[in-house]
């Protein structure tokens, strides 16, 4: 499908130039709204600590004026509280934007049969996702979930970020964009093309389940030194790491600038991760006026794109 294929008409421009038009008017309200009322907000609550201070300057060690350990506490109370202040100061301005967004999206996105939208909410295909694909984690968050029917095929996307967090260590295990879509066959079983994990990633994937996958090799050097195969059926696997899949993840390598893209097939049902660092849906800031050929047309030919690679790689499975 072509992407000038799903472009709105001119009805239908029209009508999304005078949604935008409403959301500007909203737009500049909500900007001026932020403009003052973080200002207030921090104001106010750096009057309150400087006022706790005080206090405690007459409770405290006369060395220990403004340093004492419960100004500290204090001072650290106060920072957090600024943190929450100023979300809470430009709530109304994200929630303009959401609003916005929630008319935007069902119009834009026509060309989507059976068009779901929800933002912040794990994905229905998230709990079916082979794990294995990315290696441990224990955080998940989740922005824009996109769900309907694309050239016949049902699919999820979804922008989601995936942490593993021990004590005071961070690991992103990924970021970016998830495609769950009715792969072309089922394949009789679970193949992936995860990530490459290291010495201690590979002992715990497989001390907390990796270890009932087999791992695989395509005899492709490039491909065996940049992707971790793994499966649960390695004579229907075979076939595919060395034909249709390694020549998707080829493909993919040249296409997809921001990163490694994971591929897994599991039943009937097909993954895709890819990498990305900006949110793929996201308004520009409140204060940015919104303009469909430089905001909203982007977003029809980013989906497009995303989705026609999902209909190649759903065909990985496929017979020839």
């Amino acid at each position: 499908m072509s992407i000038d294929d799903v472009m709105p008409d001119p009805n239908m421009l029209a009508g999304i130039k005078a949604d935008i038009e409403a959301y500007e008017a909203a737009r500049a309200k909500a900007a001026k709204g932020v403009r003052w009322r973080v200002p207030v907000f921090l104001g106010i609550l750096v009057a309150v600590v400087i006022i706790v201070a005080m206090l405690l300057n007459s409770l405290a060690n006369p060395f220990e004026q403004w340093s004492s350990a419960p100004h500290v506490f204090v001072y650290v109370a106060g920072f957090i509280a600024a943190i929450a202040a100023v979300y809470w100061a430009t709530a109304p301005a994200r929630q303009t934007q959401q609003d916005f967004r929630n008319r935007l999206f069902p119009t834009i996105f026509r060309f989507i049969e059976d068009f779901r939208y929800a933002q912040n909410q794990p994905p229905a295909s998230f709990d079916r996702l082979p794990r294995e694909m990315v290696g441990s984690f224990n955080r998940q968050y989740f922005d824009d979930v996109i769900s309907g029917r694309y050239r016949g095929f049902p699919f999820e996307l979804f922008e989601a970020r995936l942490e593993q967090k021990v004590d005071k260590s961070e690991r992103v295990a990924f970021k970016g964009v998830g495609l769950a879509f009715e792969a072309a066959s089922p394949f009789p079983g679970v193949l992936i093309a995860g990530r490459k994990a290291g010495m201690v990633g590979g002992f715990f994937r497989n001390l907390f389940g990796g270890g009932s996958l087999e791992e695989i090799q395509s005899g492709v050097a490039d491909l065996d030194n940049a992707y971790d195969f793994r499966t649960d059926n390695t004579g229907a696997a075979k076939p595919l790491i060395v034909g249709r899949l390694a020549q998707a993840l080829r493909w993919l390598g040249e296409t997809w600038p921001s990163g490694q893209a994971l591929v897994a097939l599991r039943g009937s049902d097909a993954f895709l991760l890819l990498p990305l660092d900006k949110d793929y849906f996201a308004l520009p800031g409140i204060s940015t006026p919104v303009s469909y050929e430089e905001h909203v047309k982007p977003m029809i030919a980013d989906l497009v794109t995303l989705l026609e690679t999902a209909a190649l790689v759903r065909q990985v499975g496929g017979s020839s």
